[in-house]
Order: C-alpha cells, then sequence, then structure tokens
C-alpha cells in the first residue's frame, strides 16, 4: 500500500486513507479464505526506503504497508479482543 501526498484533497489525511484501504485490503483476505497480515512501513525510514528502492517507488510516492497473503498452512481460531469497558458512549 503507497500514499501519494502530492494527490490528496485534505493534506495530512493520506496516511488515514492508507490505513483504511490496508483494513479493507485484510477484510477481504478473510472473506477469500487467505491468510494476511499488516506489516508497517511508514514512517519509519529504514523501512520506507526499502520497498522503494526494491520496485521502484517514485520519490513524491511513499510506501504506507506491505500486505503478504496467501493460504495459511493452518486453520486458527478468530480471537475475540472486544473489551465493552473501553467503549465510552457520549461521555468519556
Amino acid at each position: 500500500m503507497c500514499g501519494d501526498p502530492s494527490l490528496e484533497k485534505y493534506p495530512g489525511l493520506w496516511v488515514q486513507d492508507c490505513s483504511a484501504a490496508t483494513e479493507n485490503i485484510l477484510i477481504m483476505a478473510v472473506q477469500l479464505n487467505l491468510g494476511a497480515v499488516r506489516l508497517g512501513i511508514y514512517p519509519i525510514e529504514e523501512r520506507v526506503s526499502g520497498p522503494r528502492d526494491l520496485v521502484g517507488v517514485p520519490d513524491e510516492v511513499v510506501p504506507f504497508s506491505l500486505i503478504p497473503y496467501g493460504h495459511p498452512a493452518e486453520e486458527r481460531k478468530l480471537l475475540d479482543r472486544y473489551d465493552g469497558e473501553r467503549v465510552h458512549r457520549e461521555r468519556w
């Protein structure tokens, strides 16, 4: 997943857009019975430069995340991490 800050309509929101797009890809992978994981790249420069150089990403485009996917070797049970105590409604 890459972002091009020069094309954004509202400056500074490209990171949120890339985050949402990454999550949508992960959700779709589950729907397709694939395994996938988000590997964070941005904002750590050492992580940004590697993929940029590997696939020739233009300077104005920023590598944001990497999403390896494939058929899992094992079936894992989904974890329920919801904690209602951490949800605030109307007031903190």
